[in-house]
């Protein structure tokens, strides 16, 4: 069985994040895995602190994150570089996706996938609590816009929350990954196809807890810069990507 890091970010999530811990820890224990648990925790409302003092009784538990909010992106760029896991992947700290489904992502990973990212936007995907429709509307003319500057064929939902990787891919993306907030997740499979990167998309259960934390006006203006900054800004090649190249000039 591969090892596995499971990275939570978490912005002011004290009522759910003992709940999440708990039930991944017993996921895996379960399925015998061996597993870590990193959580990002930015924010004011006591979230860090909680999780600290679970850590002292749980071996595999940690915690990272500050008083300021600096992104969801951030926040797991930086615990990524902690993990320890072959398999490195992260989940929403409100269980959006419960961590049971897993279970579909295992054989893409053992199989040697890459990328393995779940889909609220496939056939056989199920949604139990819908998002608003002026969010879903909002959804349909994100991805419209994002195809058209950053293009990214075949992925049909880069937004769930619920995404695993091998190591080296997980190491090597976060490595060059640049965005701090919500686009991180486009920016990552930007990088992941430009590499060559084998990407699964595995249908998910997912439901909505009408709990956005997008400021309406300046988080989409912000969105909107961050698609551009991925498409134009130029970030560092993988080495995956210049191997390739020096393959090239070799032959």
């Amino acid at each position: 069985m591969p090892s596995i890091s499971i990275i939570v970010p978490a912005y002011n999530e004290v009522e759910t994040i003992a709940g999440t811990i708990e039930q991944v820890e017993a996921y895996f224990e379960r399925n015998q895995y061996a597993w870590e648990i990193i959580v990002s925790a930015d924010g004011n409302d006591g979230t860090r602190e909680l999780v600290a003092g679970m850590a002292k009784l749980r071996p595999g538990l940690k915690v990272t994150g500050d008083v300021e909010r600096r992104g969801k992106g951030y926040g797991i760029r930086q615990a990524i570089a902690l993990a320890q896991g072959d398999i490195i992947g992260f989940i929403d700290a409100d269980n959006k996706t419960p961590i049971g489904e897993f279970d579909k992502f295992a054989p893409w990973l053992q199989e040697g996938w890459d990328v393995v990212i779940g889909s609220r936007a496939l056939p056989e995907s199920e949604i139990e609590r819908a998002q608003p429709m002026y969010r879903r509307l909002g959804s349909l003319g994100f991805g419209f816009f994002m195809q058209m500057v950053v293009g990214l064929p075949g992925i049909i939902d880069t937004q769930c929350g619920f995404k695993f990787f091998q190591r080296r891919a997980a190491l090597d993306l976060f490595a060059r990954q640049r965005i701090d907030g919500y686009m991180f997740d486009v920016e990552i499979l930007y990088l992941a196809q430009q590499a060559g990167y084998r990407i699964a998309q595995v249908p998910v259960r997912w439901r909505d807890d009408a709990d956005s934390r997008l400021a309406l006006l300046s988080g989409n203006i912000r969105n909107v810069i961050d698609i551009f900054r991925i498409r134009f800004g130029g970030a560092p090649h993988s080495s995956l990507v210049m191997a390739k190249e020096e393959l090239k000039i070799e032959k």
